[in-house]
């Protein structure tokens, strides 16, 4: 695909260079398997141990807990390299390393380190934090809880939870006297796993619901708030899981159209049509690539912008994930939709993004709102709870 130097990338520590390029060798081996997964729609397990295996789980981790703090930057560009080679490692992923991140921030020092401890010898985390009915609003819980004894008492369900089998630790939210409340909590016999509802598209995350009965949420494990400053992994890395897509559409076009079946054919690529369209998606791509990267930039700043960002970059890259995978499969035509041709799976799992929360409408109303505020009413956090915003 045809690539244009970032701006951003000056700003990234030279060290972190060494574990884009591990991203990027992890994600040529992805690309293996991404179509099997994709048809059994099993958990990508292998590649995941893959990415701990590397270390690259730990190098996020703050210095004080053995890691390298690696920049906001250089998860985009993580992110955006998986999803490219594999959307449902990318997203499995960026829920675990962003549940883990959570908790190692937002934790009292002994339980922070335990769950820095668990990231390092190889657990497994996951975000449980949609709920029946909760929509986008998956921050603020529904979920009220009663007070026992070291705690509280979580009976119910949550929804949408990618990796949950293989999850060893999660980090959920409930509501105690009326205040969203987030613990971070360790798998236990209290939790099942209902049949799965396989989806169409990502298949291979295991997206699904969890259910507690009586599970305790000890007082220790209940999370503090964020330090000032503290953008969410998962928030901030949200854009670039549709761009890694959106790439891989455009990567799939230029193959369809480049394509010459027969000598006597003329190529697609050498269709007026095509070159138009083309351009114009490939050319939004680069646009919503950049609004993606600032936001890591502006993460790394500490600026509180960067959140509100977020929910505007993630709007634009799902919906440009979702229109360069559909002019993949109008140049692709009759055979992007056979099973074989990798278009098909592209086009479904691009319409992941703008369904998950915040989902593309309501963001629209959040960011047309903040556009059309006052100009001394800024947008900055989460219009939820003015905290961090995360994924499900």
């Amino acid at each position: 695909m045809l690539t244009r130097p970032t701006p951003f990338a000056a700003f990234r520590p030279p060290s972190e260079e060494r574990w884009i390029e591990t991203a990027t060798a992890l994600a040529d081996s992805f690309r293996a398997t991404v179509a099997a997964d994709d048809a059994s729609g099993e958990l990508p397990i292998g590649n995941l141990r893959a990415i701990s295996e590397s270390g690259l789980d730990v190098a996020f981790l703050p210095v004080e807990h053995g890691g390298e703090a690696l920049s906001y930057s250089a998860l985009v560009d993580v992110v955006r390299v998986f999803a490219a080679a594999h959307p449902a490692v990318a997203a499995v992923w960026l829920m675990h390393i962003g549940a883990a991140h959570a908790l190692v921030t937002m934790s009292a020092p002994a339980e922070a380190e335990h769950f820095a401890e668990a990231l390092r010898a190889g657990a497994r985390f996951s975000n449980a934090l949609s709920e029946p009915a909760g929509g986008n609003h998956f921050l603020s819980s529904q979920q009220d809880v009663d007070g026992v004894q070291g705690g509280w008492s979580l009976t119910g369900s949550k929804l949408f939870v990618s990796g949950v089998e293989a999850a060893d630790h999660l980090l959920l939210n409930v509501r105690i006297d009326g205040q969203p409340a987030f613990f971070g909590i360790d798998r236990d016999d209290t939790m099942s796993l209902p049949p799965i509802e396989q989806t169409i598209g990502m298949r291979a995350t295991r997206s699904r619901t969890i259910v507690f009965d009586g599970t305790l949420l000890p007082a220790e494990r209940r999370c503090g708030p964020p330090p000032v400053g503290y953008a969410s992994l998962i928030t901030i890395g949200f854009s670039a899981l549709s761009i890694g897509i959106a790439e891989s559409a455009i990567d799939a076009l230029v193959a369809s159209a480049t394509r010459q079946k027969h000598p006597a054919a003329l190529r697609l690529a050498d269709a007026p049509w095509v070159k138009s369209e083309t351009a114009m998606v490939w050319a939004e791509l680069s646009a919503a690539r950049l609004v993606a990267e600032q936001t890591g930039w502006l993460a790394d700043r500490r600026d509180p912008v960067a959140m509100a960002l977020a929910t505007e970059g993630k709007m634009l890259t799902n919906e440009v994930a979702k229109k360069a995978a559909a002019t993949a499969l109008k140049v692709g035509g009759g055979g992007a939709y056979l099973a074989r041709s990798p278009i098909q799976r592209i086009f479904r799992d691009a319409q992941a993004g703008a369904l998950m929360a915040y989902s593309v409408p309501f963001s629209q109303e959040l960011v047309g709102e903040w556009v059309l505020a006052e100009p001394s009413t800024p947008a900055t956090g989460d219009p939820a709870t003015g905290g961090p915003a995360t994924g499900g």
